[in-house]
């Protein structure tokens, strides 16, 4: 976090509406990038994940209204169908001048804008699991009253969670379908490269081991190389090799086409709960 991002913050109260996987990341990116515990608030519905969060993370629990009125930046992490109710107890005592940053899948900052009912800032948010061990991606986007400060302020508050960009709202359902659900993407094919590992005869120990260190080498040369990953694929496939045999299937199976259909199902179903 910017030292003057964090000299904007020092005195002011971030709040959390929900404590789920990705509230929970951003909020230990948070302390363990040097906020207080006593600047931030949490508040979660379920009983047994409000006392983890007290026993684990010592943060503050509140109730909405009073993190409305305590907080400068109240994030949205709740589940998108579970967002209207949550704005509607949220209006009654939020000051127009507080930061609301949303991690609702497919909720835009209009709905929020319309749901607050007033002119508050809104960003929404984009994240990704990976945010756990900071190393995720977070999308941003600007709703209609938030400026260029906010979105630093955005920026600064995810960036402990990995790489952060900004983008027109317009095309944040295109980012759920590739980086928000893309690691559910890459566990799947691990999955597979697994189970078809132990099925040509290695043990599954092994199996694990060859399929995740295979895949963490290939990430790093993706991001370390400079070069593509079309290029990548075809330094490593020999004609009429191995590689070349595998990939072959692939082609004659339209990978290219289940990915392309694949992502657009994702995209079409974060539509569907805007």
């Amino acid at each position: 976090m910017s030292s003057q991002i964090a000299n904007h913050l020092s005195n002011k109260c971030i709040g959390f509406i929900g404590a789920g996987v990705m509230g929970t990341a951003i909020i230990k990116s948070l302390l363990n990038n040097g906020q207080s515990t006593n600047q931030i608030c949490v508040h979660e519905k379920d009983e047994n994940k409000s006392a983890d969060i007290a026993t684990n993370l010592g943060v503050n629990l509140l109730g909405i209204d009073e993190l409305a009125t305590s907080c400068n930046v109240v994030f949205l992490a709740v589940k998108p169908q579970d967002l209207g109710d949550v704005l509607t107890t949220l209006k009654m005592d939020i000051n127009v001048k507080t930061l609301i940053i949303s991690i609702a899948a497919g909720k835009t900052t209009e709905f929020i804008e319309k749901g607050i009912g007033q002119n508050n800032p809104v960003i929404r948010v984009m994240p990704n699991t990976p945010a756990q061990i900071g190393k995720g991606v977070s999308a941003i986007s600007a709703g209609k009253y938030a400026t260029s400060e906010h979105m630093a302020v955005a920026n600064a508050l995810l960036s402990g969670c990995g790489i952060v960009v900004e983008l027109p709202e317009s095309q944040q359902d295109a980012v759920t379908a590739l980086s928000g659900s893309g690691p559910a993407y890459f566990f799947n094919f691990v999955e597979e490269m697994i189970k078809s590992g132990i099925s040509l005869g290695l043990s599954p120990q092994i199996a694990i081991e060859l399929a995740i260190g295979t895949i963490v080498g290939a990430a790093a040369m993706l991001q370390e190389s400079g070069l593509d990953a079309a290029t990548l694929r075809k330094n490593v496939t020999s004609p009429n090799g191995t590689t070349a045999a595998a990939l072959n299937v692939f082609s004659e199976l339209d990978l290219s086409g289940m990915v392309n259909k694949a992502m657009a199902a994702a995209k079409n179903r974060a539509q569907e709960l805007a």
